[in-house]
């Protein structure tokens, strides 16, 4: 057991390596879900067969001395030596393969039920969320408020309560669903968008946009116009860039399932959301690839809302919450 514990942990740390130097592209949910079954299995083997073995053979060895030192009593010895006893603790300690796969178990399986149902934490990568989030800040993304998902298939198992126009939610990028967006919702199955000339419509009602001061992004130097916008009842910013204009092309589109369902001009895009999908923009408008390029996210890529910035280690006043 020992050697296959070894080759075990080996291929792990093996993926783990691979995944760090780019090499493969990893899974973290998988890895997880792969950690728990593993430790799990061990646990239960060194709780209902290791474990009662070593203890069998521990009070074999405790009937053994005892026998021997009645032996030496009926002598007239009755001072004996501790070796034996040490040996009796040493049958009873957990090898090493068992402590560092059982014994990881209750730590692994708590980890797997937080991240699975509760709460997932991320890392924002990129400026297309300022300045709502910036780049470094780190959240926690809340899992079960649009319905508990199964790890790995990412399967709904409850309903929950959909998402609504303003929350900001991590899912899985259309393109490459193995990568983690984060975008705020816009549009609804059934809602038509429209961002023309940098101003956002929804199902032929102006979205309510007013100015307040310039916003200076430290990244680039530069300042930049910011606006409160308020989107299905709360009230977040956004930043334009003049220096970039409204319309988008057709090579700048990537291409996507229900693409007819967008029109494309010097202005701006329209787009009909269709059933079961949603529609996503960064808050940084100008500099965000988003659902304008990209295309709709389906129900089924749908990772949980975020709503807490629990750690920016460069700012410690971006911790709280955010709209």
């Amino acid at each position: 057991m020992a050697f296959l514990t070894s080759l075990i942990l080996a291929a792990f740390a093996g993926y783990v390596g691979a995944w760090y130097f780019g090499a493969v592209e990893g899974n973290f949910a998988l890895l997880l879900f792969l950690a728990t079954v593993v430790t799990g299995l061990y646990w239960l083997a060194e709780r209902f067969y290791f474990l009662p073995r070593r203890r069998r053979a521990a009070e074999t060895l405790e009937a053994s001395l005892a026998q021997r030192r009645e032996n030496l009593a009926r002598q007239g010895i009755t001072e004996v030596d501790t070796v034996d006893t040490k040996a009796r603790e040493r049958l009873l300690m957990q090898p090493w393969w068992l402590d560092w796969t059982a014994g990881l178990f209750p730590v692994i399986l708590i980890v797997f039920l937080l991240r699975s149902f509760l709460f997932e934490p991320f890392k924002i990568p990129s400026g297309s969320m300022m300045p709502t989030l910036l780049t470094g800040d780190l959240i926690l993304v809340n899992k079960f408020t649009y319905g508990l998902r199964l790890p790995v298939l990412n399967t709904k198992i409850t309903e929950g309560t959909g998402p609504a126009r303003g929350d900001v939610m991590v899912f899985r990028y259309p393109p490459k669903p193995s990568l983690d967006y984060i975008k705020r919702v816009v549009g609804l199955p059934g809602d038509e968008v429209a961002y023309l000339n940098k101003k956002l419509t929804i199902n032929g009602q102006p979205v309510t946009k007013d100015a307040i001061p310039d916003y200076f992004d430290e990244e680039t130097m530069r300042y930049l116009k910011q606006y409160t916008e308020n989107l299905g009842g709360k009230t977040h910013k956004l930043l334009n860039d003049d220096s970039r204009r409204a319309g988008i092309s057709e090579v700048e589109v990537m291409g996507f399932p229900n693409q007819e369902n967008c029109r494309y001009s010097v202005e701006g895009v329209v787009c009909k959301v269709p059933a079961g999908h949603y529609f996503m923009m960064g808050d940084n408008r100008d500099n965000s690839l988003d659902s304008r390029y990209w295309g709709f996210v389906p129900d089924k890529n749908i990772v949980g809302r975020a709503f807490f910035v629990w750690m920016n280690f460069g700012d410690l006043g971006r911790i709280g919450a955010f709209q």
